[in-house]
């Protein structure tokens, strides 16, 4: 009897073990302190190289927070929208949200050239890209949030998934939040997401059936100036317009108080004062501290959607092709 007892109890404490060790496994493998002992001056080179590119072109800042945002919405944050077409891939490059919009290659390129001399074969493109996207919205007066490392690298791309899954910008408030929902990010988090377009230029296309629709949900003024750079008929559909017309190069809340006086450049931002994100938008637009915790927490979020892990995946040598 005793011996039984024991040797439950033992068995007992041995399944309880495996289920603390097996469960948080995936957890364990990302970490702030990752490449400490591989790659020490991982995040000190990265951080330099982005805040020169966004020294260079301010603009960069959003360009290569949007990447980030736009690799992990499909098939994880792992790196795929940097790979580059070839006879078995088909890079995401070319899907029609990225085509001769999404931008910042060369400076991952360049970051992770830096880190590739210093620890050849150690640092994944899918942490460059995250702490790139950390290091770009500090440059520009924006957040700062922990990033934890360990991702690795795909071997594929998908541009199928790059055409469903990326949220339209011409969607309305249902399907953003659907497709943000998909990827396991909650409706506040959407909007503070959202946020990032603070910074940035959106093309002419983007916006012309908004700024010539005559709508009650845009500001009179704000459609005509916006009209200027935007014919309604023919050409200029590659022209730009910031997407924060009052701090276009700072990161910080009008975002969100341009919303509340109707002058969101895209209908997915104005489409925000509508339903259950319009209390959400009106807290933004008055607590700028509230809105930058935020931001920072969805970011860490959506940073950690499904990343390769442990032998998973690769580590690139350079970020647009397989080793």
């Amino acid at each position: 009897m005793a011996s039984s007892s024991i040797k439950k109890s033992i068995f007992s404490a041995m399944f309880l073990l495996s289920i603390f060790i097996v469960l948080p496994l995936s957890e364990a493998q990302l970490s702030a302190t990752f490449y400490d002992r591989t790659c020490p001056n991982a995040i000190t080179i990265i951080r330099n190289s982005i805040r020169q590119a966004v020294s260079r072109e301010r603009r960069m800042a959003a360009s290569l927070i949007r990447l980030h945002f736009h690799d992990c919405f499909v098939q994880g944050c792992d790196a795929s929208i940097l790979l580059d077409e070839t006879p078995t891939i088909q890079s995401e490059k070319t899907a029609i949200p990225n085509q001769s919009s999404a931008r910042g290659y060369e400076v991952i390129d360049a970051a992770k050239l830096l880190v590739e001399r210093a620890c050849p074969g150690v640092v994944s493109c899918a942490d460059v890209l995250t702490l790139a996207a950390r290091e770009a919205s500090v440059a520009v007066s924006g957040p700062s949030w922990t990033v934890r490392l360990g991702r690795r690298d795909s071997t594929t791309a998908n541009r199928a998934q790059a055409n469903t899954d990326l949220p339209n910008p011409f969607g309305g408030l249902n399907a953003l939040i659907s497709a943000f929902a998909n990827k396991g990010l909650n409706t506040r988090e959407m909007v503070a997401l959202s946020g990032a377009h603070t910074i940035g230029q959106a093309q002419c296309f983007l916006f012309r059936a908004r700024v010539y629709s005559n709508g009650t949900d845009i500001d009179p003024n704000f459609a005509s100036e916006r009209r200027r750079g935007c014919p309604q008929t023919t050409g200029g559909n590659a022209n730009l317009a910031p997407l924060d017309l009052v701090t276009p190069n700072s990161f910080d809340n009008n975002y969100f108080r341009n919303i509340v006086l109707r002058r969101g450049l895209l209908q997915s931002d104005q489409i925000l004062l509508t339903g259950a994100t319009t209390s959400i938008v009106s807290e933004y637009s008055t607590n700028p501290r509230t809105f930058s915790t935020d931001f920072g927490n969805a970011m860490i979020k959506m940073s950690e959607i499904s990343p390769l892990l442990g032998s998973a995946g690769i580590i690139r040598r350079v970020c647009g092709a397989i080793n």
